[in-house]
């Protein structure tokens, strides 16, 4: 059982959220500079320059995506809309199941087949390589709400979904990237292949083959090919790809941090689940969008490893909660550093199957 104690702690370059500092404080490099020459230094260094043509690809974008929403209720046929509702959800599994919770986290292991289904599938996001995404995923949750995070969760709603990333990332953060621990996924041959021929296998799969499919095999007309099953799959794919990284702005329930764009409360149910991952990002059944042990990218986790894809799913339960805030308060550790430990050795002793029973956090 000592596998599941040592596959139990997260990536060490994550971080602990738990102590993220504002960027005005004392922390490391993040030193408040004082005299004006040091002032024009650190901002030439944290400054973030638009990345034009991403401004002008987004722009674009979002005008034939929207428009895509006229031509799917006019001119689209039924199995178009299939074909772009799977190759959409296949999208988002890519991303949720893949990028961010198999290989950003590590909640899990996968076998070849799995990882290389994943890989796939987040090649039909558009989101660039599996590599690139969780390098910036992990300087995410390193940097979490400070200056130096790449999604500017120090900000608002806006600037990390929208802004961040049509940006070029600071200096400082170009080499914060460049420290990144990812060896892991540098001994990972599916990873490292994707990463080699990205630019091939999203011109076939990404773009040649929404397109092309309904035009050759049920002839369906060129605008539900263009609008429909490649650029309003785009545009939802890319947001919603996007929101992993500012979730916590629109669920997240955070007493010392104001939300800046609180007419979204209409549209969403908050909960305090983003902040949880955020503290423990390993366990599998985390939700990128409000939720935990529910949700389509947690059953299809679930669906994998009953049919043994994936194995050594890490989770916390209630009892272990309870532990590690017990041994928080008697020993006086950081409550992280408790729950890690009481999960680590709740993991050695839970079944194999543990996956079967829907836990929850009470």
């Amino acid at each position: 059982m000592a596998d599941h104690n040592e596959n139990f702690a997260p990536n060490p370059d994550l971080g602990d959220h738990s102590k993220a500092q504002p960027p005005t404080s004392t922390n490391g490099d993040q030193t408040q500079p004082t005299g004006s020459a040091s002032v024009s230094s650190f901002s030439r260094d944290t400054k973030r320059e638009a990345s034009w043509p991403s401004v002008l690809f987004y722009i674009h974008l979002n005008i034939l995506g929207v428009y895509g929403i006229f031509v799917l209720f006019s001119q689209t046929s039924v199995i178009t809309c299939i074909f772009t509702f799977l190759l959409t959800l296949c999208g988002i599994l890519g991303v949720t199941a893949g990028a961010h919770r198999l290989w950003a986290h590590r909640t899990y292991e996968a076998t070849t087949l799995l990882r290389f289904t994943l890989m796939i599938f987040q090649t039909l996001a558009g989101q660039g390589s599996i590599y690139d995404w969780v390098r910036s995923h992990r300087l995410h949750h390193a940097k979490y709400r400070t200056v130096d995070d790449p999604y500017y969760s120090d900000k608002d709603f806006l600037h990390a979904q929208v802004f961040a990333n049509i940006r070029k990332l600071s200096p400082k953060q170009e080499k914060l990237l460049e420290s990144i621990d990812m060896s892991d996924l540098e001994s990972d041959r599916i990873v490292m292949f994707q990463r080699r021929f990205y630019w091939l296998l999203y011109m076939v799969l990404f773009v040649l083959l929404p397109i092309n499919a309904p035009l050759e095999y049920w002839d369906d007309t060129v605008q539900a090919a263009i609008f429909v099953a490649f650029s309003l799959r785009y545009l939802i794919v890319l947001n919603v790809a996007w929101l992993i990284n500012s979730a916590h702005f629109v669920w997240g329930l955070d007493k010392s941090h104001k939300q800046s764009d609180s007419n979204m409360v209409f549209l969403v149910t908050k909960s305090y689940w983003p902040q949880y991952h955020y503290l423990l990002p390993f366990d599998y059944q985390s939700g990128e969008f409000g939720n935990y042990g529910s949700g389509c990218t947690t059953a299809f986790i679930r669906i994998c490893a009953a049919t043994g894809q994936a194995t050594k799913l890490q989770t916390m339960t209630t009892e272990a909660v309870k532990r590690g805030l017990t041994m928080a308060v008697d020993s006086g550790k950081p409550i992280v550093e408790c729950l890690k430990q009481a999960g680590a050795e709740d993991m050695c002793t839970l079944n194999r199957e543990h996956y079967l029973q829907n836990e929850r956090l009470h």
